[in-house]
Formats: C-alpha cells, structure tokens, sequence
C-alpha cells in the first residue's frame, strides 16, 4: 500500500493518478475539511489526518509500504512565512518520525528547486549545490531547505528516503490553478501588456509525478534528484502562447530588471501594509531574474526521467483549463 501526503494539490492528485493508473493501491492523508473533489472518482482511500498532527500520520502510515510527503505549504507572500515554515518544516519532522515507528520501506520527499544553493547567473544548478537555509532566497526557500535537512539526517538514522526538487510546475489537472497556472491562464487571456526581463524553468506536472514514482523505484537512499523541463524567458513564453491560440504575437512593453525590482519593492510593500495578494512580490521578481540554468543530468542518467517538451506541456495546460471551465 502506498500512503500520499498532499494527494488534493496539483503534484499529488496527478501522483495519485498515475499510481492508480499502475494498480496500486493509494491510501491519500487529507484535512478533515479539504476539498478532496480533485480526486473524485478514484478507487482510492482517503483518511483524515494532518502533518501538524504525528498521531493522525501514525495511524495513516500504518501498513504503508511507501509514502510520498507531498504536502506542503506554498506561498511567496511576506505575511504567511510562520506558517509556511511550521507546515513545510515541522510537518515533515511528524512525518519522518511516524515513517520511521511506522516501518516504512522507502519514503519519497517533494522539496523544490529553490531549496538547494543557487550558484551565481551562468553556473549550473545540480544536486551538489546542496541545502543551507542561511542562503535561501525567501521564507519559502528557507523551510524547504530546512526540511530536505531533516529528511537527510533521517537517512542517517536509518530511514531509507529519496528527495526529489521539481522547478515550475505546470500541466493539466490544476484545479485549484496554482500560481504558474495563473500566468498561464493571463498570457491566454492576452491581458499582459508589459512583460519583465528573466525567465523560468517549468516542467510538465505528468512528468513531475513520474519522477517521483521512478525516485521511489530506482532512487539511492539519501540522494536528491532535481525534476526539471526546459527554461524559457517570459517574452518567449508569451509568444508561445499567442502561437498555440493561433494569433499574432502581441506587442508586449519589456520591462527591464531594475524598473521590476523597483515595483517589486512597492507591491511587497502595499502586500504587507493591507495584507494583500499580488504576484508581483520582491521574491516572485527575483526568481524570475534568478539562475535557471538547472540541470536534470542526474535524474535523467540514473532515473531514466524523461520530461516532455515545454510547447506541448503548456498546450495540454490551457486545453485542460478551458475544457474545465477556467478559461
């Protein structure tokens, strides 16, 4: 039996899929109160727990021959840091503890692309960049890092665990649209008039999920393995949208790295004043003016991962929105 952590997200629902779709048998932990509709329809179990409580994981894990630790908190808002770091952080403390009292055969830990060192613009990225939170971009980066520490030292107590670090997810199946679903759904709406300097790694959520499934089959205990597709700056990424729908790329004003930093600054500003959303925060700018030259070397040589292309993941992510009624 495999146990799935966070089995509601994008990642774990299209996991869960694709677990389903080999024939096994998929037990998922949700909130007592989660919206568990993305995963209606699949012979599956699901139980009530929370990685805040280690009794419910316990109880979870129990018969548990692996266990995927999906969940997490995502956020690039200043304000919800706290959070973010007892979720991402002590939610996987419980969990290695209950994989452990448990007997767990192998767990398998979704951290990020951001958790690992980022070497200066032009340096590749790799596994051996390794974890230190003292060097993370933002809270987020931070709790992952901190968390893909704990899941490390585990190992050293005995804990057979793999860690595996997707970049951008994208793809079908994102039904509560995450934020790269988000920018998606603007550039195919044609609402973006001015586009920043910088770029990003995105990666095909299929792909992501059957990382994680070749990482708990083939994975060496203790090591990480980084998830990534292709980096595409965001002006190619927009013609590349308005290619798919069949228009002329629109004229779009390019706005260069300093004037983005500047609005940065003041969105994140008004962000912590009123306590408001915005995608235009000091983190979301500089990771898009960040190092995305990743490499994928090491997954792929000793995986055997295979990431579609870039063109066909975000095709198959607005025909999946508008089939579902988001666009």
């Amino acid at each position: 039996m495999i146990a799935v952590t966070g089995g509601t997200g994008h990642i774990g629902n299209v996991l869960v899929r694709e677990l389903v779709a080999r024939g096994e048998q998929v037990r998922v932990i949700a909130l007592p109160t989660e919206d568990t509709r993305p995963l209606d329809g699949l012979p599956i179990d699901i139980v009530p727990g929370d990685v805040l409580d280690p009794h419910s994981l316990e109880a979870a894990f129990s018969g548990a021959d692996i266990v995927y630790h999906v969940a997490g908190l995502v956020s690039i808002f200043p304000w919800q840091e706290q959070s973010v770091d007892r979720v991402n952080v002590q939610g996987t403390i419980n969990v290695l503890s209950a994989c452990e009292k448990a007997g767990v055969r192998r767990l398998v830990y979704t951290s990020s692309i951001h958790s690992l060192v980022e070497p200066p613009n032009g340096a590749v990225i790799d596994e051996s960049c390794g974890f230190d939170p003292a060097r993370s971009r933002g809270g987020y980066d931070k709790s992952k890092a901190r968390a893909s520490i704990e899941v490390l030292r585990a190992v050293d107590r005995g804990l057979d665990a793999v860690i595996v670090c997707p970049t951008g997810v994208i793809g079908p199946f994102d039904f509560r649209v995450s934020i790269m679903g988000r920018v998606l759904l603007d550039l195919a709406r044609n609402s973006f008039w001015a586009i920043p300097d910088g770029g990003y790694d995105f990666v095909d959520v299929r792909d992501v999920a059957i990382g994680h499934i070749l990482a708990a089959e083939k994975g060496k205990p203790g090591e990480v393995y980084i998830l990534a597709g292709e980096c595409i700056s965001v002006a190619d990424l927009a013609r590349m949208v308005d290619e798919l729908h069949g228009r002329r790329p629109r004229f779009r004003l390019r706005v260069p790295a300093w004037l983005t930093r500047v609005v940065a600054h003041v969105s994140t500003a008004i962000c912590l004043s009123f306590r408001v959303k915005s995608r235009i925060t000091k983190y979301s700018v500089e990771t898009l003016l960040s190092n995305c030259n990743i490499s994928n070397a090491k997954a792929r040589r000793e995986l055997g991962y295979a990431p579609r292309s870039l063109r066909d993941s975000v095709s198959d992510s607005i025909r999946w929105f508008a089939d579902n009624g988001v666009v």
